[in-house]
Parts: structure tokens; sequence; C-alpha cells
């Protein structure tokens, strides 16, 4: 199938498929005129891709996660996943330690906010002074 029928079959831009082949996440044939050629198996393989992404994971470390799934038999590859894969959860560990430490110093700036309003909607109004 041409790069606008995988676009449409998997709701991924054709320029985003580009993308995915310049990063070695997919592959395609090419016909005499240049044209992508994509196999039917690859609505499934940008699938993958894209719940990869969602997870959060970069092209590299897809790159590095994806042969795991193309040669499931071999060992040295399976080693080679979980190490990237191990990496990656804790790249997301410190991401998600990093933002609640963002967000504890947002509540302290929220509640010093707080009652800063609460005193100017207390504090007496100031008097107009004559010119």
């Amino acid at each position: 199938m041409r790069i606008g029928e995988l676009s449409r079959r998997t709701g991924v831009s054709p320029r985003s498929l580009r993308y995915y082949e310049e990063q070695g996440v997919l592959t395609s044939s090419r016909s005499d005129a240049g044209q992508r050629h994509y196999s039917d198996a690859a609505v499934q393989r940008v699938s993958l891709i894209r719940q990869l992404f969602d997870a959060g994971m970069s092209s590299r470390v897809i790159a590095t996660v994806l042969p795991c799934v193309d040669v499931p038999g071999d060992l040295g590859v399976a080693e080679e996943t979980f190490t990237a894969m191990m990496r990656e959860r804790d790249r997301i560990d410190a991401d998600i330690a990093h933002l609640a430490e963002t967000r504890d110093a947002l509540d302290v700036l929220i509640r010093a906010n707080s009652r800063h309003r609460a005193e100017l909607s207390t504090a007496p109004e100031p008097e107009a002074q004559s010119a």
C-alpha cells in the first residue's frame, strides 16, 4: 500500500510515517518512480509505534525496543530490550519525582498567594490623595 493508504488506515499523518522511516522504526520499499510502498503488516507496526510514543518513549528508545518484536527468539535482543525498557522506566520515575517536586513548589506559591489575596481583601481602602 502507498503512504496515503497507510495514513488513512492508521490515522497517522504521512509526515509522521516518513519521520518513522527516518528514525529506522518503519520500513518501506520503493517503486521505480520512488513512491513508498508498505506491507499490510505496517498497519500493526505503526499502531505499536504510536503506543510506544504515547507511553512517552523517544524514537531512539523505540528503535531499541522494536527489534524484540522483529526477532523474538534472540536472547541478546531480548536482553538489550529489557535494559532499554528499564532505563526508560527509570527515566519516567525521575520525571514523576520532578513533577511532584514542581507541584509541591507550586502549592507553596498558591498558599502564599491565597494569604496575600485574603489580606488585600480585608485591608482598608487607601484614602484618595488631593492634588
